[in-house]
Formats: structure tokens, C-alpha cells, sequence
């Protein structure tokens, strides 16, 4: 990359404070970059790295109204902003040719669309149809009579169990497992007996899939993620879940069985969510919190068991003042102590 901080600017929309010929040639995090190099601020709480920035332009939100050492980049939306500069300066992918490699196992009624790339050491099997223009990378298993939609890329090591079905233009990364057995069994004298997990996964179009995910399929139906899901490695979802569209899912977080998620809801890391619940479209559950019960729309939880965010502020201020209190009501026992044997003299 190699462009002006004005050249830039109109390109997103946007509008220069400072020298509109400063040249920018990468990019960097504000604690990391160096001339040259260009960085945003997003959050407005990370405002106090902009002021010690090494960075010679910084992408701001068009009313931010701190100080910086370098040129800004004012723009509606940073974010935004920042993605479209990463995408202008992303080292080109490589090449993919379409074809099968030869060390690949292909049923012979598998139907491959137009363009579609099987990588080295792929499985596909029996019934299994793959829409035009599809990439599985090396050591993919397609499991049987599952249907993989047009334009998707299935990174190394993914494995689809049988009768999945994932819609257009998926991204699934290096190591998820879609369409696992359910966690389902019931319990005898002998023993734990597994319960059948007759049913299927059905994921939506534009939907990203991070590494090490893994998703159950339902006991019977379907297990849902609808169009435009996105999570992060290390995600959980159990058997007959479903999750609507557009919602977003940190790492680490886990969804129990039977449960709705509704649609542009947002998870934090490592936050769980009990079975047989749902959370109600726009919800925000915050990081490590633990929902037990059902979430109204529109609502932000947190902490454990999972509560309005405000008074789950609150509660965590006050449990970590209570060393000091105990400190305190100590003192005041020994002084109401000595009172009482100033009073009676010593005498019980």
C-alpha cells in the first residue's frame, strides 16, 4: 500500500485534519505503529493511545474530539473505514485452480458444480452435492447426502457429517466439525444409553464459521444457524439449537440444547447459555456471563447468573469492596467490645 492520507480520505468518504500529503505505506495498531504507517480508533475509551501513536495518520469517527501527533482521518464510521483500507492492502490469496486433486476420494455420484476445487486428501461421499465455485481445501470430509452451496471455502481439516447442508458463500475454518451427535443419553442401572441423533445441521448463506467450532446435530429436525451468523473459534452449539440471523458469537462460548438465539444478538467470550432458554433479538450477553433464564429483547446481561449489565456492575463494585468491609466490621465489633467491658467492667 502505498497512498496520501487525502487520497485515502476520499476514497472512504471522509475528510482530513492535518497534512493531506502524508504518505501511508502499512498498517498497525496504535501501540505498535510507526512511521508510515496508518491505524484507527474504534472505541473512544482507547482515546489515550492516539495522544503517544507513532502512526503517521489515524482513522477516527468524524466527531472524535481528542488530540493525536499525526494527521486523522475523519470517517462515520471506523470501523468500516478500517476493513475497506485492510481489504486495499491484503496480500492476494493464493491461486486456486478448480479440478480434484488426485489423492482425493470422490463417490462417483457426488455432483460437483462449475469451478469447484476438491484439495489433496479430501473425502467426499456418496450423494454429496457441491454448488459451483465452492474451495475444500486439503483433508475435508463431506459426509454423506450433505449439500454444500455456491462460493464456499472449507479451510483444512473440516469435516460436514452426513446429510449437513450449508447454504452460499460459507466460510468454514480449519478444524470445525458440523453435524457431530447430539449430547443425548439416558441413564439405567447398567449405565448411560445413547439416545439416537436422527436430525440434521442447516446453515444459512454468508455465514463464517471459526476454528474448532463444533456444532451438534438435532435429535430430531434441525439444528439452525441462519443467514449471516458469524462466530469465533471455540464455539459450542448443542443439538437443536437455533440461532438467528446476523447474530455474532465470541470464542469459548457455548450454547445448551433446544435453546433460540434470536437475531442480531451479540455473545461475549466464554459466555454460556443454559438449554431449553432463549434470547430475544438485539440481546447482548456479556463476556463469562452465565444465562440461566430467558432474555427479553433488546436486553444487556451479564455476570453470573446473568442480570441486568448495571446491576451486575454494581453487584461486582460492591463484592470487590467487601475485604475492606469485613476489615471495617471487625474494628467496629472490637470497639462495641470494649465498650461493653468499659460498661460492665469486665464482668460476663
Amino acid at each position: 500500500m502505498k497512498v496520501t492520507a487525502g487520497e485515502l480520505a476520499a476514497r472512504l468518504g471522509g475528510r482530513v485534519d492535518g497534512d493531506s500529503c502524508t504518505v501511508l505505506t502499512g498498517l498497525a495498531g496504535l501501540g505498535e505503529a510507526g512511521p508510515g504507517d496508518l491505524s484507527f480508533l474504534a472505541n473512544p475509551r482507547y482515546g489515550n493511545l492516539v495522544s503517544g501513536t507513532r502512526a503517521s495518520a489515524v482513522i477516527v469517527h468524524d466527531k472524535w474530539d481528542g488530540k493525536a501527533p499525526c494527521a486523522l482521518i475523519r470517517v462515520e464510521n471506523p470501523d468500516a473505514a478500517f476493513a475497506s483500507v485492510a481489504a486495499m492492502a491484503a496480500p492476494v490469496p493464493p491461486a486456486v485452480a478448480a479440478g480434484i486433486d488426485p489423492s482425493a476420494v470422490v463417490a462417483p455420484d457426488a455432483r460437483l458444480g462449475d469451478g469447484v476445487c476438491i484439495g489433496p486428501l479430501c473425502i467426499i461421499r456418496s450423494g454429496v452435492e457441491i454448488g459451483s465455485g465452492t474451495v475444500l481445501m486439503g483433508l475435508c470430509y463431506v459426509g454423506d447426502n450433505s449439500r454444500i452451496g455456491e462460493d464456499c471455502r472449507l479451510h483444512p481439516n473440516v469435516s460436514l457429517r452426513e446429510r449437513v447442508s450449508l447454504g452460499n458463500r460459507v466460510i468454514v475454518h480449519n478444524g470445525a466439525v458440523i453435524g457431530s451427535d447430539g449430547f443425548g443419553y439416558f441413564r439405567t442401572a447398567a449405565g448411560w444409553n445413547k439416545i439416537p441423533q436422527t436430525g440434521t445441521v442447516e446453515i444459512g448463506d454468508d455465514v463464517e464459521i471459526g476454528a474448532n467450532v463444533t456444532i451438534d446435530r438435532a435429535r430430531f429436525g434441525k439444528t439452525v444457524i441462519a443467514r449471516g451468523v458469524k462466530m469465533d473459534n471455540l464455539v459450542q452449539v448443542a443439538h437443536n439449537v437455533r440461532i438467528g440471523e446476523h447474530t455474532a458469537i465470541a470464542a469459548q462460548a457455548g450454547i445448551s440444547g433446544s435453546t433460540t438465539i434470536g437475531r442480531n444478538v451479540q455473545i461475549g467470550g466464554q459466555a454460556g447459555v443454559a438449554g431449553h432458554t432463549s434470547v430475544g433479538d438485539g440481546a447482548i450477553i456479556g463476556a463469562q456471563a452465565g444465562v440461566t433464564k430467558s432474555v427479553a429483547d433488546g436486553s444487556f446481561v451479564s455476570g453470573y447468573p446473568a442480570m441486568p449489565h448495571d446491576k451486575a456492575r454494581k453487584l461486582h463494585a460492591m463484592t470487590a469492596r467487601l475485604p475492606d468491609l469485613r476489615e471495617r466490621v471487625a474494628g467496629l465489633e472490637k470497639r462495641l467490645k470494649a465498650l461493653e467491658d468499659e460498661r460492665t467492667g469486665g464482668a460476663r
